[in-house]
């Protein structure tokens, strides 16, 4: 099996501005070449036939994507509405500023099938392609979150992937997503 990283998922893992937030410690090459030398520890199914999700031990210092919400960190929250690139309309988003995330144990590979790359208008050369990162303390799957999962149902035209919304996963990501947040420096 051949994994490729994707043009969408250089450019958020790996971007020009070198935020910590990022994957960090590595390039976009060094990263693929991982992906395909090292077996993934584990196999996750994702939110569609054509995802999957590898886990790696964390061999980066790439810190945890989220953070859990607490009394003492609240006051740090900040919010704006934002596109994840210039095709996209952009949505309400929210994030932490001033916290320090803890390096992640593991890393979770979010892949989809070169079918459905192609059909969402990216052909990649390899029998998978690299769409997101998941930066855990755990191994296993963060919730996608709640305007993701809108997105996905709204289709293609609009960054999706033309998965109908199911409204338990949606419930299921609510409870996480009001509990944590993504963190990144200040601007």
């Amino acid at each position: 099996m051949r994994i490729a990283l994707t043009a969408f998922a250089r450019r958020r893992l790996f971007p020009a501005d070198g935020r910590a937030n990022a994957i960090v410690g590595t390039t976009p090459d060094a990263f693929t070449e991982h992906l395909n030398r090292e077996p993934p520890l584990k196999v996750l199914d994702g939110y569609a036939d054509f995802c999957k999700l590898h886990v790696h031990r964390n061999w980066t210092p790439t810190r945890c994507a989220t953070i859990p919400i607490t009394d003492d960190n609240r006051h740090l929250l900040r919010s704006g509405y934002e596109a994840r690139n210039r095709d996209e309309l952009p949505v309400l988003t929210r994030w932490f500023e001033g916290v320090e995330a803890p390096v992640a144990e593991y890393l979770l590979v979010i892949l989809y099938s070169q079918a459905q790359m192609a059909r969402e208008g990216e052909h990649v050369d390899a029998d998978w392609g690299v769409v997101g990162c998941l930066a855990t303390a755990e191994p296993e799957e963060i919730p996608m979150a709640p305007i993701t999962m809108m997105r996905n149902a709204l289709g293609v035209e609009e960054g999706g992937s033309g998965v109908p919304l199911d409204r338990e996963a949606y419930r299921r990501s609510v409870a996480f997503w009001d509990t944590h947040a993504n963190w990144r420096e200040p601007r």
